[in-house]
C-alpha cells in the first residue's frame, strides 16, 4: 500500500468523514484487521478565514513538503476551497497531489452530465482553480448561483456548516439553489464544499448531487492500492 499524506482540519467536521471513508473503503478490500497507512496533518481553519493567498500557499507548501519528508507517496488536500494552493505547491514537490476537481470530472462524465452546478465558498465560485480545471481538463461545463444568492451561498458555508451547525434554513436555502441549478440546464450538481454532503445525501434531490468528500476518498482508495 502506498501512504497518504492528508492536509485536514477545514474543517475537522469533513476530516472526519474523509478519515472515516478511507479507513471503510480499504478495509472493504484487506479485511476488518487492517487499515491503510496514513499522515494527518490538521490544518488550522482560521488561515482560510483570513483569505490571504499567499499566506495560504506558502503554507500549505510548507506541510505538502513536510508530508513528503516524513515518507507520505501522495497528498489529499481534504476540502475543496484549499485547491486554490495546487498550481504553487504541486511543482515543488516530488509526490502528486490529488486533485478533487479530477475526482469530482470522473463521476460527471461517467455519468454523462457535462452541465454541473457547483455551489461553494467565495474563493470556489469566484476564483479559476475548480472551474477551470473542469473546463479545460475534462471539458465539462459549470455553472454558478446567480450572482444575487453568491453572498449567502458562501455566509451558510462559512459562518454555520465549517463550525458544525446544519440548520433548516441553510438546508431550504441550498434546495432553492438546486432547483435554480435543475432549470438552468444543470445535468448534475457539485456539491463543491465539503461539509454539504453532511447535509445532503444523493436521495435528497431528483438530480445526481456529486459528493466531493466520497469522490476524492475513492480516488484516494485507487491511489493507495495502484
Amino acid at each position: 500500500m502506498k501512504k497518504l499524506g492528508l492536509i485536514a482540519g477545514t474543517s475537522w467536521h469533513s476530516t472526519i468523514v474523509y478519515y472515516r471513508l478511507l479507513n471503510e473503503m480499504a478495509t472493504d478490500k484487506l479485511g476488518p484487521m487492517s487499515n491503510p497507512p496514513m499522515i494527518l496533518y490538521s490544518q488550522n481553519i482560521d488561515i482560510m478565514r483570513r483569505g490571504d493567498h499567499n499566506e495560504i500557499r506558502s503554507e500549505y507548501l510548507r506541510i505538502a513538503k513536510l508530508l513528503e519528508d516524513d515518507g507520505a507517496d501522495g497528498i489529499v488536500i481534504c476540502a475543496n476551497a484549499p485547491h486554490l494552493v495546487y498550481d504553487h505547491v504541486q511543482p515543488q514537490i516530488d509526490i502528486p497531489i490529488l486533485h478533487i476537481a479530477d475526482a469530482t470530472a470522473k463521476k460527471a462524465l461517467s455519468g454523462r452530465w457535462p452541465r454541473l452546478g457547483l455551489p461553494g465558498t467565495k474563493p470556489v465560485m469566484g476564483m479559476e482553480f475548480l472551474k477551470e480545471r473542469l473546463r479545460d481538463k475534462h471539458g465539462l461545463e459549470v455553472l454558478l448561483p446567480p450572482e444575487k444568492h453568491r453572498e449567502q451561498v458562501h455566509h451558510y458555508i462559512a459562518k454555520e456548516l465549517t463550525s458544525g451547525i446544519f440548520s433548516g434554513e441553510a438546508r431550504a436555502f441550498y434546495s432553492e439553489r438546486m432547483k435554480e441549478f435543475k432549470e438552468a440546464g444543470a445535468d448534475a450538481i457539485i456539491l463543491g464544499c465539503t461539509e454539504l454532503p453532511i447535509m445532503f445525501g444523493p436521495e435528497d434531490f431528483d438530480l445526481p448531487l456529486l459528493d466531493t468528500t466520497r469522490l476524492h476518498a475513492e480516488m484516494a482508495m485507487d491511489f493507495i492500492f495502484s
